[in-house]
């Protein structure tokens, strides 16, 4: 369960099932606090760019931060590369680039909130998929309740924005299934900073149509610029810390409460209300996930 709560980052180290110090655990989970946050408010600024540069164009800056700081931090030998290793490399890109833009697309029409929730779906069912356990099986229905509640038929309903979520959440799934196959064929972060690179080269004509299109202004650059920062280079970092202060269930935890965060962030940077009923699917959704990673054996 918890392999599959990774954060779409790349290759991080597997976290720590030690007992650690006091000290150590309370500043690993300020940490994961900070990415959390960092994550999501990251992409509450690049919504504040839509207006402008629209999902694509502000998908595209964020794909070219992400190689940026993943090339300074696993600095691939791409000439020596393998077929055998590129070819999980290069479908890892597209579904990178597929993920975020999906998930930025849908938090365009449906908000912050709903989007980051669908799209959690992908690698909670990855995780739910893998046990046999009565306990999971009754986790998959309350989860499967709380997109019914989310998706449910009404006249405001985006059912285009809720299948870019979904359309995330398969992605996700994918990603983490392709992310731990370049870990077992690329050492170290390689793979992902590779996949990052390549995922920037393939947005990079369509950053220059939407420039072209749509003249962008100093201000949604720098919105841009920020997500990708806030969303992509910070939660790396704070992970690369997190996993080595806090055990690895524990870290899992932590992230099923990204939906919530993302909902937050969304009322207080962007004005995205949620109803009763949104916020009841929203808690069945991450009350799932947390059930099934509390009782998973460490």
């Amino acid at each position: 369960m918890r392999r599959a709560l990774e954060r779409p980052a790349g290759a991080l180290p597997v976290a720590t099932t030690a007992p650690l110090p006091k000290a150590r655990r309370l500043a690993g989970v300020a940490a994961m606090a900070g990415s959390g946050l960092s994550n999501q408010t990251g992409a509450a600024v690049g919504a504040l760019a839509f207006p402008v540069l629209g999902p694509l164009g502000v998908v595209a800056v964020r794909q070219y931060v992400a190689a940026l700081a993943l090339l300074a931090v696993g600095r691939p030998r791409l000439r020596g590369f393998t077929w055998r290793q590129w070819w999980p490399v290069l479908l890892l890109a597209g579904v990178f680039g597929m993920m975020n833009l999906s998930l930025y697309s849908a938090v365009d029409r449906i908000g912050l909130g709903l989007a980051v929730t669908l799209e959690f779906l992908g690698p909670l069912a990855i995780a739910l998929a893998a046990s046999r356990r009565r306990l999971d099986a009754g986790c998959a229905v309350l989860a499967a309740a709380g997109v019914v509640v989310l998706m449910r038929p009404r006249p405001s309903a985006d059912y285009t924005g809720m299948a870019l979520g979904l359309v995330a959440a398969c992605c996700w799934a994918s990603y983490i299934l392709l992310n731990r196959l370049v870990g077992q064929r690329i050492p170290g972060a390689q793979g992902a900073a590779a996949a990052a690179t390549v995922s920037a080269l393939a947005f990079l004509p369509a950053g220059i149509v939407v420039a072209l299109r749509h003249p962008p202004t100093a201000g949604a650059v720098l919105c841009a610029v920020t997500a990708g920062v806030l969303s992509s280079a910070v939660p790396y970092l704070a992970d690369l810390m997190t996993l080595r202060h806090v055990p690895a269930q524990t870290f899992g935890l932590f992230m099923s409460v990204n939906p919530v965060l993302a909902a937050v962030v969304g009322w207080a940077v962007l004005g995205q209300k949620l109803g009763g009923a949104e916020w009841a699917g929203i808690g069945a959704v991450v009350l799932a996930n947390a059930a099934s990673l509390a009782t998973t054996p460490a």
